[in-house]
């Protein structure tokens, strides 16, 4: 398997092949224009020439054949290397997306679409969002919703997980299906707001339909319009009286405004939905092709649309809205619907397609944002080549967590320090001691982002991790709420009782809980007492978890409860500078930089308390 160094050196090939290939078309794009100029310029002028010698009128016609035809074709011809352009600029935009994702480059990736509402607690206390931006390679906003919602495992379920895993599998190799899935879907409409497609035609699709049917007033005004057409022509030969048609076309007139408000209310969404059918459409076409002989479980799950092929209702569908859109221009449309009920054709065309696309279009979308959001995690497996599948279990049998050389996704390769670590069994409560900046906080994020990972059917960062399902809980980032009037020690202390509540409420899977510098909100004296106690409650509970704290009281717990144990990260001193390792060790912290640290930046500190090393 290629490392990530060669991968990232074959994504940065394709993007220099493809920077020569556009600059290729471009220069192509230039002569094109170049050529239309020119025969727009000597068609004119020969054409002029021709028209006032009145012997060459044929070779006039021949001329203007011949240019105009000639002219013709340069357009088409530029249309399509114009298309190429864009889709060879595109194509190398994902490209240089991926090389971001590996580099974590926050400054070159998209800022993705995230829905407005609150975020949980998991995706604030884990970097769950960052995550998500890191991972999101969906063009639709459902898909990137769904992608937000897979990362947030309230209730794991292991068929599920299992399910996606094969997926993922399947897809990570296939990086050329995956891209062109992001290509179609963002070439075919790069216009519809933030990839708002899925949601347009749902809601059209649920828009409710008028009470009744337009098709006795079309047959009706379809007579008069011919009664309109032939009397015009009987009045203008004489054969009836010129009032004849002229009450037919009232007749037809008052009709046709009588039921209007029929007709505007079935155009009134419809006419939205043109470039999000298009975008759909794309997709469709890229899914109906003969491609799943190496991806069996992707096959299986685009089957629906593989034996109903869309494509061919959503043509006809964006053919009908397009003939709707003729309203986008008020004097051609009051023309034509003059001479004929072409609203009311549209209309009842478009009252069928509704019916038509109700049963299926949704399965056709699930399937498609699915697809976006196992692509996602394929992609991240793919850049990541070291990563790994989970060992994911519905059991409890020991050990029910272990994770070997496990790091964290939102730290860079080069930077990233990678720890082991195990639960044997249930109850087990693991106290974190070590100095500020020492990487606590940083390893409780690690624990519960790969979690979230594993339960999402993606590779974590790890050499192996084994794990049952948990119901993951945090409480690392808490804030407090002026609107609400909630300090921040309440806060945390409404956060823990929640905790509590989860690992006593009847549930078969346990809690996995992560707690950051608890109780950090009150006084020593008091910190002490009430971490000492919750600690107890929840040691030997249906519970893993992991407590960070400064407390070194707090190492003694170990003493009294075998569920209890300590560890610890450390630091060293440098050439006047602190070091750290951000290696986790068995046992409680020997030492502390709070004070080191304050002597080394120059405030004042009692000689006596400081570290024998910097008196």
């Amino acid at each position: 398997m290629p490392t990530k160094t060669e991968r990232k050196a074959g994504l940065q090939r394709q993007i220099e092949r493809l920077q020569r290939r556009i600059e290729g078309l471009n220069a192509t794009s230039d002569r094109l224009s170049g050529f239309r100029l020119l025969v727009v310029v000597v068609g004119v002028t020969t054409l002029a020439v021709l028209f006032f010698i009145p012997s060459l009128r044929a070779v006039f016609w021949l001329a203007l054949l011949l240019f105009g035809g000639g002219f013709i074709a340069l357009v088409v011809v530029h249309r399509r290397v114009l298309l190429t352009i864009r889709e060879h600029t595109l194509w190398q935009r994902i490209k240089q997306t991926h090389i971001a994702r590996m580099e974590i480059d926050w400054s070159n990736l998209p800022r993705k679409r995230i829905q407005a509402t609150a975020p949980h607690d998991l995706e604030t206390d884990l970097d769950l969002i960052n995550l998500h931006r890191l991972l999101d390679t969906t063009v639709s906003r459902a898909g990137a919703a769904r992608l937000r919602a897979r990362l947030l495992p309230l209730s794991p379920d292991i068929d599920d997980i299992h399910q996606r895993q094969r997926r993922v599998a399947d897809l990570i190799p296939q990086s050329r299906f995956r891209d062109k899935l992001t290509l179609y879907a963002t070439a075919a409409a790069e216009d519809i707001r933030e990839g708002a497609e899925g949601q347009t035609l749902l809601t059209w699709l649920q828009s409710e339909q008028p009470p009744t049917s337009i098709r006795p007033t079309l047959l009706i005004l379809s007579a008069l319009a011919v009664a309109n057409i032939v009397g015009l022509g009987l009045a203008a030969v004489g054969l009836v009286p010129e009032g004849v048609p002229l009450l037919t076309f009232i007749a037809y007139a008052a009709i046709f405004i009588a039921r209007f408000q029929r007709i505007q209310s079935i155009f009134e969404d419809s006419l939205t939905i043109e470039g999000a059918l298009r975008r759909l459409d794309a997709v469709m076409r890229f899914l109906e092709r003969d491609q799943y002989a190496t991806m069996p479980v992707i096959h299986e799950l685009v089957q629906p649309i593989l034996s109903q092929k869309p494509s061919r209702q959503l043509r006809r569908a964006t053919g009908v809205i397009s003939g709707a859109s003729l309203r986008a221009n008020p004097i051609l449309w009051l023309i034509i619907n003059a001479l004929v009920p072409w609203d009311y054709y549209f209309g009842l065309r478009l009252d069928a397609l509704k019916e038509e696309l109700a049963a299926q279009l949704p399965g056709w979308l699930d399937v498609w944002h699915e697809l976006e959001v196992l692509s996602a995690l394929a992609t991240f497996g793919y850049l990541n080549p070291s990563n790994t599948f989970p060992d994911i279990t519905d059991d409890q049998e020991s050990p029910i967590y272990r994770a070997e050389s496990l790091g964290h996704p939102l730290i860079t390769n080069e930077e990233r320090v990678t720890n082991s670590f195990t639960f044997s069994d249930l109850g087990e409560i693991v106290v974190i001691t070590g100095s500020n900046m020492a990487g606590k906080s940083s390893f409780l994020r690690t624990l519960g982002i790969n979690l979230c990972l594993a339960y999402s059917g993606a590779p974590v960062v790890a050499d192996a991790l084994h794990t049952s399902l948990f119901r993951l809980y945090t409480s690392i980032r808490v804030t407090d709420s002026l609107d609400d009037g909630i300090s921040y020690f309440y806060a945390e202390v409404r956060r823990l009782k929640g905790l509590l509540q989860a690992v006593e409420a009847d549930e078969a899977q346990p809690v996995f809980f992560l707690i950051d510098e608890i109780f950090r909100g009150t006084n020593n004296r008091e910190r002490l007492i009430g971490s000492r106690s919750f600690i107890r409650a929840l040691a030997g509970s249906h519970s893993v978890g992991l407590i960070a704290t400064h407390d070194l009281e707090l190492v003694s717990l170990s003493d009294e409860n075998p569920s209890i144990r300590n560890a610890h990260f450390r630091e060293d001193v440098q050439a006047g500078r602190m070091v750290f390792d951000y290696i986790l060790r068995p046992g409680p912290s020997p030492t502390t930089n709070a004070l080191r640290i304050m002597a080394m930046e120059g405030l004042p500190v009692e000689r006596e308390a400081l570290p024998e090393d910097i008196r």
